[in-house]
This record gives C-alpha cells, structure tokens and sequence, in this order.
C-alpha cells in the first residue's frame, strides 16, 4: 500500500537530480534503442503470447514514451494498439511494471489518483526495458487472456534481446 510512495519520491528526486558527470554541460546523454532491437523485442513478445495460443498487440516505446515500434497478430482484437502503448508510456513514466502500479494505485492507496491521469494505464502488460545501466524504453502487451500473461510475453520481448543491451 505506502511501499509505492517512497519509490515515486524516490524516482521523483533522482529525476530531478542532474548528474555528477557533466554537469557543466549543455547537454545531457542518454540510450535509446535501434528500431531493430525494439522490432526484435517487440516481435519477439507477440511471438511468446501466440505459442501460447494468445492474439496480441505489442508496443515499444522509448525512454520517453514516444512509440518506436507496433506489432499486432492478425486476430487481435482492435483495442490492442491503445492498451499495449499506454502500458508500455506508463511502465516508463512511472519507471514501474504496470503489475506492480496497479496494486499500488488501488482505491485507497495514497497513490489512487494515478488512475485518473489521462494515458497512464496500471494494468499488467506493460514493463520497464532496462540496459547499459539506465533505462533504455518500455514494452507494452495486450490481448492476452489476463494482465499476467501480458506480463509474461513482455518479459519475454525483453529477454529475446538482453545480450544486445546489458553490458
């Protein structure tokens, strides 16, 4: 319940917070991923809920949230181009697995009002792709028959293309 609060306190200051090297700079780094590997992520996860028996659409999005990449099965449903990209906007906005938001945003939460924002979506499906020490971006999953089986397709876009971004 108020485990969440100091993590998005947390998160909160960090982001906040500019960094030791360069801080003099004008500029500020970051990674992203090519649109190969987040195809690769992305293909990879439809691929895991379809052996599954599961239509789905996938969404990877970068470290800000912008889209890189959709992929849909050819019998997913039509809803899965929204809810596959709010889930993978959110775990990266949040810098959180959808799963674990939607319990720390249930009614009565202190952190209930994260529902109410308009494109954040805590349902399970969406995670955090993270890689070379930072977070790389975000992939969404939808249409499979519950959140955690979303979640589990997702894992597995993200584990198809490890190798390529730890380090």
């Amino acid at each position: 319940m108020h485990r969440f609060t100091p993590i998005i306190l947390a998160t909160a200051l960090a982001a906040a917070t500019p960094a030791l090297a360069g801080e003099d700079d004008a500029f500020v780094e970051f990674k992203v991923l090519k649109p190969e590997v987040a195809l690769q992520a992305a293909q990879a996860a439809m691929e895991a809920c379809r052996a599954g028996g599961y239509q789905v659409g996938v969404t990877v999005v970068d470290r800000f949230g912008g889209p890189q990449v959709f992929v849909r099965d050819r019998y997913a449903g039509l809803h899965v181009y929204e809810t596959s990209r709010r889930k993978a906007w959110t775990a990266v906005s949040f810098r959180s697995s959808t799963s674990e938001l939607h319990e720390a945003t249930a009614p009565g939460t202190i952190s209930q009002g994260i529902r109410q924002l308009s494109e954040a979506l805590p349902l399970g499906g969406g995670l955090v792709i993270e890689g070379a020490g930072t977070i790389l971006g975000g992939i969404g999953v939808s249409g499979a028959p519950s959140p955690e089986l979303d979640d589990e397709c997702a894992a597995a876009g993200i584990a198809a293309v490890e190798d390529q971004i730890a380090f």
